[in-house]
């Protein structure tokens, strides 16, 4: 299990998780983080061909600001889980914490995305999911240019809410965008 999307100002918070056999996954395969955007969606392809199953989760920004990152990623997490039949494997999970799913055998693992290759695999399939779905926000807000940054706080995303406030999308909860609201700019 692995998520994406814990520190962005705008979007969901996405966790996967996969099952499959590691014989079927590229040699290359690593943290999305640390793969190029054109192999992260390569690969995301072959993980979905090859799975034997796999779970997405997603909490919205909204749900977000009401429980805090933290227990939304979690969140994300379980759902993906659960959307699973797998009670009797071992759960790898990215992180130094686990969701509270129903299995004995639960490891949290820092860095686990850079370490085993089966977290890579869900931190890629987190990712290319967060990401397409920044890009259809984007189509709903093209003026933020979500498909570029994916709601992280770049200097253009800041520009951008400068200029034309917050939308639905956006993450109240999170100091910058805090920290603007003080400021009156939106």
């Amino acid at each position: 299990i692995d998520e994406a999307g814990r520190g962005p100002l705008a979007g969901p918070v996405v966790a996967a998780s996969v099952e499959i056999d590691e014989k079927y996954l590229p040699k290359e395969i690593n943290d999305s983080k640390k793969v190029s955007e054109k192999n992260r969606n390569i690969f995301y392809e072959i993980i979905l061909q090859k799975a034997s199953q796999y779970g997405v989760g997603v909490v919205y920004s909204g749900e977000i600001d009401e429980i805090n990152i933290h227990n939304a990623t979690l969140k994300a997490m379980k759902i993906s889980y659960d959307s699973i039949a797998c009670k009797n494997c071992k759960v790898y999970i990215d992180g130094i914490f686990k969701p509270n799913i129903d299995n004995k055998e639960t490891f949290a693992i820092k860095h686990g995305d850079r370490l085993i290759p089966i977290i890579s695999a869900a931190s890629i399939i987190a990712k290319v999911t967060r990401d397409r779905i920044m890009i259809e926000i984007d189509k709903e807000f093209p003026e933020y240019n979500f498909k570029k940054h994916k709601g992280y706080p770049t200097k253009e995303h800041i520009n951008m809410i400068k200029k034309y406030g917050i939308c639905k999308y956006h993450r109240k909860s999170f100091k910058p965008i805090k920290l603007l609201w003080k400021k009156n700019l939106y």
